[in-house]
């Protein structure tokens, strides 16, 4: 075992014995990384027995919690690995063992095909489409393998190496008409190729795009609904629209020009999208940031996670016919940008957290606006239950509508409040503490019945705890710098740059460059303000990202609408997406 693996927990890595045990050390590679997770090559025969071994082993890894690829042709740094033109990777969770699992396949490019996993994992069924459609991989079995992110006329997949990166490398985009009639059939919904009958008995199914601009889907979203009058028989989301390419920039970026565009995934999270980012970067180079760094960073991550789940609750409402909520719940928001511009100098897109700390230390007078949006909130947390949670027709819509538990949220990879909300109490900053956490008295709410009203309650009984977070912050808040002292974090102070030409030279690298990274992969998972959000990252010893696997909890919920609301009728679909509390580039990325 390398360093990384005979430091870190026992019981994370146990599983590796019992897959040598049951698999053969011979048929197996362990590759050593600074993910913190096992990572395990097997060969592509023996997947699918590996994927049900691992579902029934004993604490069982019960949620496939990411599926995707790498293009390793212009991978440089490969030693000690399996040879491989392309892999596909399959990242589980274990809540009972508190552990991740990384199973890699190595394939050639003149055999892209590996067996599904829809079968083993229900969830398999995007990823697995998502894979197809940016690499070409194939995954034998799949019920209906087709494109995801991309139109269907599409050609070639954009996570290829070989696949351009730029705009300008293009030609320039021309669409006739009869180009646009083209396009616009394309996306004509055939209920038959999705299993549906038109007609059954005496009735007459009706078929209704709900989007991809409606109101109720919130962005550009498409729901194709099979309808038996106001009864949804069958539906499929349709994704893509909001698709921007956010993995394949980052081959292009530098680690620190990338922070910004970790913004616009979940743009309602604000900073909070670059703290998984900036963690697994630190990894990489070996960064440990100051208490103070690590405070600031919790401090604006739940003005955030604040400033989201408001937004939630009043378009939530919204949906549900209530028309003056979403008024006071923008007046509240505003008070929270006020103290979030006042420290960051900026609103909805900070970009703020650095590599080894923040962009700058806090302002003077801080500790007052931060007090006075302490005081503020706790009383409207209390109105806002009151006057609407606890409204006679918001329940009417909302309890015991669109219920699903533990098992089956688990299953289909929901995460955050919304699984939360069936009952189990699991949160990241309390089961793997990150950027200190584990320093912080909170509680974790939980429902107990999975419907639409627990996932709305959620929201505002996280409000409340993270301004129990924000007031610890604010009564202790370390002293010391607000970045590290690290030649590839943050440029160096200037006095030391006008004094060493050491550090001049560092400073240039860095503004031009950007910092070099040893070859190596890591990862990271934190409690974002839909669910958990990671970033998986892989250097090849170079100023930017090779690979850069950004895995959101909104596109796992999406895929779970099906398995909810099938049966419901059309205003309760309506419901469970204002409580599922999504945005679309948290999903197409």
């Amino acid at each position: 075992m390398t360093t990384e693996i005979s430091q870190a927990d026992a019981t994370t890595f146990a599983i590796v014995d019992e897959l040598k045990a049951r698999f053969g050390e011979a048929n197996l590679v362990v590759q050593p990384t600074l993910t913190g997770m096992p990572v395990v090559w097997v060969v592509r025969e023996q997947l699918i027995e590996v994927m049900r071994f691992l579902q029934q082993v004993p604490k069982p890894f019960v949620m496939l919690y990411d599926l995707h690829g790498v293009d390793e042709r212009l991978r440089m740094h490969r030693r000690g690995l399996p040879p491989a033109d392309f892999t596909v990777f399959y990242q589980l969770m274990s809540l009972e063992r508190n552990s991740e699992l990384m199973i890699k396949v190595a394939l050639h490019e003149d055999d892209l095909r590996v067996p599904t996993l829809c079968n083993v994992y229900l969830n398999a069924n995007w990823y697995e489409r998502e894979v197809f459609d940016m690499f070409g991989i194939e995954f034998s079995g799949h019920p209906h393998l087709s494109r995801m992110l991309m139109p269907p006329t599409w050609n070639g997949h954009p996570l290829r190496k070989d696949y351009p990166a730029r705009a300008t490398e293009f030609d320039p985009y021309t669409l006739t008409m009869e180009g646009q009639d083209r396009e616009q059939e394309a996306l004509r919904f055939n209920p038959e190729a999705w299993g549906m009958k038109r007609h059954s008995g005496d009735t007459d199914y009706m078929f209704l795009n709900l989007g991809p601009n409606h109101p109720s889907v919130h962005g550009v979203f498409r729901i194709a609904l099979q309808l038996d009058g106001e009864e949804v028989v069958d539906c499929v989301p349709d994704i893509g629209y909001h698709h921007r390419g956010a993995e394949k920039m980052a081959e292009r970026q530098s680690w620190h020009s990338y922070i910004p565009y970790t913004d616009r995934i979940d743009y309602t999270g604000g900073v909070m999208n670059n703290l998984p980012y900036i963690l697994a970067v630190e990894k990489l180079a070996g960064i440990t940031v100051t208490q103070r760094a690590e405070t600031i960073r919790v401090m604006m991550a739940e003005m955030f996670r604040i400033n989201s789940h408001l937004l939630f609750l009043g378009t939530f409402l919204q949906d549900l016919g209530a028309m003056s909520p979403v008024f006071f719940t923008f007046s509240d928001r505003q008070r929270a940008y006020h103290v979030i511009e006042a420290i960051t100098g900026f609103r909805m897109h900070p970009a703020w957290f650095r590599i080894g700390g923040v962009a700058h230390d806090l302002p003077r007078g801080w500790e007052k606006l931060v007090r006075d949006f302490l005081d503020w909130m706790p009383p409207r947390l209390d109105e806002y239950e009151r006057a609407m949670m606890d409204n006679s027709i918001v329940r009417e819509r909302t309890v015991n509508i669109a219920t699903h538990t533990t098992a089956e949220a688990l299953t289909w990879g929901v995460t955050g409040p919304n699984l939360r909300a069936t009952g189990l109490k699991y949160d990241l900053r309390k089961a793997k503490p990150y950027s200190g956490y584990e320093r912080f008295d909170f509680d974790i709410p939980v429902g107990t019945n999975g419907d639409v009203f627990d996932r709305g309650m959620m929201r505002i009984e996280e409000m409340r705890q993270s301004l129990r977070i924000i007031e610890q912050c604010l009564k202790h808040m370390p002293d010391g710098d607000y970045k590290a002292d690290h030649p590839l974090t943050t440029p160096p102070p200037r006095d030391k740059m006008l004094q060493h030409i050491e550090t001049l030279i560092t400073h240039f690298l860095q503004v031009s460059w950007g910092p070099v990274l040893k070859a190596n992969e890591s990862f990271q998972m934190i409690e974002a303000t839909k669910g958990i959000n990671s970033y998986y990252l892989t250097s090849d010893g170079n100023t930017m990202s090779y690979r850069t696997r950004i895995r959101t909890p909104s596109f796992a919920h999406l895929q779970h609408i099906p398995a909810v609301i099938n049966g419901g009728f059309v205003p309760d679909l309506i419901a469970h997406l204002g409580s599922i509390d999504f945005v679309m580039a948290d999903v197409d990325r």
